[in-house]
Order: C-alpha cells, then sequence, then structure tokens
C-alpha cells in the first residue's frame, strides 16, 4: 500500500514472516527460551524492514504459542533448556504466532527513502519557495537572518511529512549538522540559509537511500478480526446478545430494531474491533452499507427475542465478511 505523497506505506500482515527461510538457523547447542525469544524478534525483525519489534506484538505472538500447544512437549517457557531440535521446532512455531498476529492485527509502517527529499531539491523552484517559507516562519524578529542552529528547528518543522525523520529517534540528523557546521551561532541571510539546509537535506537523501528509515503509523486497521473472533465464542457471543437484548427493552418507543442494534454497536465500537462513527467517511459508509439491506427487510417488523438475536448475529456475521474483504482505516484512538 502507498500513498503515492511523502513516503510508501506498506501494511505488515505476517506475509513476509510465512515465507522466512529458516534452514540457516542451526542449533548446536541448547538454548533457554528467552534465547530463542531473542533469535526470533532478530530474524524477524530482519524480515520487517528491521522494525523492532512492538512489544504488544511480542506479547500477543508469546500467548499463542503457550496456548496453542497443549502438548507437553511443547509448551513454552523462558527459563527451560531446549535441545536443538526442540529449539529449532519451537523457533518455528514462535514466528509463525507472529505471522498470525501480525494478519489478525495488521500494522501499518512508513519507509523514508530519501526519494521525497531527492524531488524536492530536484525542483529549484519548489526548493526556494520552500526555504523562503521556512526563513520567514524562523525570523520571528524580522531582522532578514537567522543563527546557523535554525537549520534543526527548520528540519523539525519539514518533518516526516516531507522525508525528515525526528531526531529523536534518526540521531545520524545531529552527525549531518555538525558535519555542516549547523550547530553554530554564525548568523545566515535568507541565501545563505537555503544554500546550508540544501546540502543538508543531500547529505540526509544520501542517507536514508543507503539505510531508510521505518517506522510506526498511528494507523488501525479494522478487519474484522474481533467480530470473528466473538462469533466463535459461544459464551461471550451469548452474553453480548443479551445486553443488545436489554438494550431493545429498555429503547424508546419507535424505535426500529434496526437502528437500536447500529447505536448500540457504534457505542461499543472500540471493543468490538469496529470502526469509530467518529473516525470519517469510511466508517460511516461501512455502517450505512451493512444496515441499508438489513433495516429494508426488518425495520417495521415487530421481532421477538429469538428474532432479534439472530437478526444481531447476522448483522455480526455481515460486519465481519466486509471488513476482511473491505477493511477500514483509522487512526488510533
Amino acid at each position: 500500500m502507498s500513498d503515492g505523497g511523502a513516503f510508501q506505506l506498506q501494511i505488515l500482515d505476517g506475509t513476509n514472516l510465512r515465507d522466512l527461510d529458516l534452514s540457516s538457523t542451526v542449533f548446536d547447542r541448547a538454548f533457554t527460551g528467552a534465547q530463542l525469544l531473542d533469535i526470533a524478534h532478530s530474524r524477524a525483525s530482519l524480515s520487517l524492514f528491521d522494525l523492532p519489534l512492538p512489544d504488544p506484538l511480542k506479547t500477543s505472538a508469546l500467548n499463542r504459542l503457550r496456548s496453542s500447544n497443549s502438548d507437553a512437549d511443547v509448551v513454552f517457557s523462558l527459563e527451560t533448556e531446549y535441545q536443538p531440535a526442540k529449539a529449532s521446532e519451537i523457533l518455528k512455531l514462535y514466528i509463525a504466532a507472529i505471522a498470525d498476529e501480525l494478519k489478525d492485527n495488521p500494522i501499518v509502517i512508513s519507509i523514508l527513502d530519501g526519494s521525497t527529499l531527492r524531488l524536492l531539491f530536484e525542483d529549484e523552484d519548489d526548493f526556494a519557495m520552500l526555504a523562503e517559507n521556512l526563513f520567514t516562519d524562523l525570523d520571528v524578529e524580522d531582522k532578514g537572518k537567522i543563527s546557523k542552529s535554525q537549520i534543526r528547528s527548520a528540519l523539525v518543522q519539514m518533518g516526516v511529512d516531507m522525508g525528515v525523520p525526528p531526531f529523536s529517534e534518526y540521531p545520524q540528523l545531529n552527525d549531518l549538522l555538525r558535519k555542516h557546521g549547523a550547530d553554530g551561532e554564525e548568523e545566515l541571510g535568507q541565501a545563505q540559509f537555503a544554500q546550508l539546509l540544501q546540502s543538508v537535506i543531500q547529505d540526509l537523501e544520501v542517507e536514508l537511500s543507503k539505510k531508510n528509515f521505518v517506522f510506526v503509523q498511528n494507523i488501525q486497521i479494522i478487519n474484522g478480526f474481533k467480530i470473528r473472533q466473538l462469533l466463535a465464542n459461544e459464551k461471550e457471543l451469548s452474553s453480548f446478545v443479551e445486553k443488545a437484548l436489554q438494550e431493545k427493552a429498555n429503547a424508546k418507543d419507535g424505535l426500529e430494531s434496526t437502528e437500536i442494534i447500529r447505536s448500540f454497536l457504534e457505542r461499543d465500537a472500540k471493543e468490538l474491533g469496529l470502526p469509530l462513527s467518529e473516525a470519517g467517511d469510511a466508517a460511516a459508509l461501512f455502517y450505512d452499507s451493512v444496515f441499508a439491506d438489513v433495516a429494508k427487510e426488518k425495520d417495521g417488523v415487530e421481532l421477538d427475542k429469538e428474532e432479534l438475536a439472530k437478526l444481531l448475529k447476522d448483522i455480526l456475521e455481515k460486519m465481519a465478511e466486509q471488513l476482511e474483504l473491505s477493511p477500514v482505516y483509522q487512526e488510533f484512538a
């Protein structure tokens, strides 16, 4: 997936890990569970653009590993030492668990590879306008001069939208500023500022093209996974249906069953892994499309308890199916 704009977007859904060749990882001695996890994290990270695995992902994958293997020979613990054959088996199982977790809960990442910066300084007019605007913003005293050290502020203002990594996560930026003497207090006019900024950006583009900077986007992919989990758990589903029926019992007269169910689901959207209704047009379109046909068929019809429960289950199944085919993207709440 790519937004065609400032940076390349990628969805990590575990595909890379399912194709991972682990044949080169040969164990010639016993390894503890903790050591095996370290090896697995390193191998997985290499296949995921060198991205350090987020802690929630590692925790969920470990829980999958422990819960999906009831065989006493495969029960996993951090302290246990595993002989080579068993160590190899556990490594494969844990990598598979990470892949499965990413399939159900994909991560959206951005890749800064220098291409956006290259386009900036290749178009002289665009770069001149950018440099002028940055200089004007930074020249708060309207002196026509700013210090060299303000180059740092200019890069911060440009940010990832223009292909510049954050200083906190990309310390190489500090090295580039020192290399160009851009950490001093010497004052620069607009033309000198533009020249220095261009030099720093050109070097940054070279560094990013050698080794891309990858970071996790604050984007959640709503793909129906939680709904499918709910539908597969009879006890939880029964409890959820009872809550919905109570909602119907307490509802104001005149409201259609579909209106009550929609309101109920939208209110509990976060817990259910559904799109938040306030997240934008994509969420509104999702709910409208799910309920449009249902409303035509069921509105105006008096439903008893069993019929209402069946209607709710049918709606949940339709939601899960639609989200699997067309996931909704929203910022993390």
